[in-house]
C-alpha cells in the first residue's frame, strides 16, 4: 500500500480553490484503492487566524474529504479547523475519513497550538492522543496523527507509540526559516519509536510567511524513502508495516522505554 503526500501552494481562506487543487493533484498522482492520501495543515485555508473564515461549519471540507475517500477508494488524512466546543476558538484538527462512512474514523485536535506564531490567540490545544487503522487484511498499520507544531514533543509521539502506533503522520505549514528543524526532527521521530514518518508541508506563501514543501517520508530505522523539494507535486511512497514489526523485533529498543 502506498502513500500519497499532497504538497502544494494553498490559496489564502478559499475552500472552494483548495479543494479544486488537491481533486487535481490527486487525479494526476497513481493512486490504488486502500492506498492513504495526505494533505497539509488546515489544506483548506491556509493558517489563518481569521476562525471566522477558517472553521468548517457547514462541514463543506468534511463532506469533500468523505467525497475524496469514496471516489478514490483511499483514507484520506485531511485537515479543518472545528468549532471549540465550549470556548469561542477553534480546534485545529486532524480528519481522517474512509470510503463509505458518514462520519469521520478518527479527528485529532492538535494539542500544541504555536504560540510564537499567535496560534493560541485562535485555536485551543486539546489532550487527547489517538490512533486510527489504515490497510485491511492480516497487515494493517496503526497511524497516530500529528499536526504541525507537534513535531517538536516527543513526548506525544511517546504515547503515541504507547497506544500501538507504528507509523506517525504529520501535516503541516512549516515555515522556510526553521526547515532544516523539520526534517531533523521527522528523522529523529522516526528513530525515537521507530515507526515510519509521514509528513506533508505546504509549499508557497501566504500573506505573512514562505513555505519550502520539503515533504518527507522516513522508515522505521531512519532512512528517508522519499522527499520532495520546492514545488507543487505527489510524492508517492510504498510503506510495508512488516518493516516496523520486523525492525522492532531484531533491535527492540522500545521494550527499555520508561515515561516517568
Amino acid at each position: 500500500m502506498y502513500a500519497h503526500l499532497i504538497q502544494f501552494d494553498i490559496v489564502w481562506e478559499d475552500k472552494l480553490a483548495n479543494h479544486a487543487l488537491v481533486r487535481e493533484l490527486v487525479d494526476s498522482a497513481p493512486i490504488n484503492a486502500g492506498d492513504l492520501i495526505v494533505l497539509p495543515e488546515l489544506f483548506d485555508v491556509g493558517f489563518t487566524l481569521d476562525i471566522d473564515v477558517a472553521i468548517d461549519i457547514h462541514s463543506t471540507t468534511r463532506s469533500f474529504l468523505q467525497q475524496l475517500a469514496d471516489s478514490t477508494g483511499c483514507v484520506i488524512h485531511g485537515s479543518r479547523a472545528t468549532k471549540h466546543p465550549v470556548f469561542c476558538k477553534a480546534l485545529n484538527c486532524a480528519t481522517i475519513t474512509k470510503p463509505n462512512t458518514h462520519e469521520p474514523i478518527c479527528e485529532y485536535a492538535k494539542i500544541h497550538p504555536f504560540s510564537f506564531g499567535r496560534e493560541t490567540e485562535s485555536y485551543i490545544g486539546d489532550e487527547q492522543v489517538t490512533t486510527y487503522q489504515w490497510g485491511i487484511g492480516k497487515d494493517p498499520i496503526t497511524v497516530c496523527p500529528v499536526v504541525c507544531y507537534d513535531l517538536r514533543f516527543p513526548e506525544l509521539f511517546r504515547l503515541g507509540v504507547k497506544k500501538g502506533a507504528q507509523a506517525f503522520v504529520i501535516g503541516a505549514n512549516w515555515p522556510s526559516a526553521r526547515i532544516a528543524h523539520w526534517r531533523a526532527l521527522c528523522i529523529a521521530r522516526a528513530i525515537e519509536n521507530q515507526a515510519f514518518v509521514i509528513a506533508v508541508n505546504r509549499t508557497g506563501k501566504d500573506p505573512h510567511l514562505s513555505y519550502p514543501g520539503n515533504s518527507i517520508v522516513v522508515d522505521p530505522t531512519g532512512i528517508v524513502l522519499g522527499e520532495m523539494g520546492n514545488e507543487p507535486g505527489v510524492l508517492s511512497i510504498e510503506i510495508d508495516p512488516k518493516l516496523v514489526t520486523d525492525w522492532r523485533a531484531s533491535f527492540p529498543a522500545l521494550n527499555d522505554m520508561k515515561l516517568i
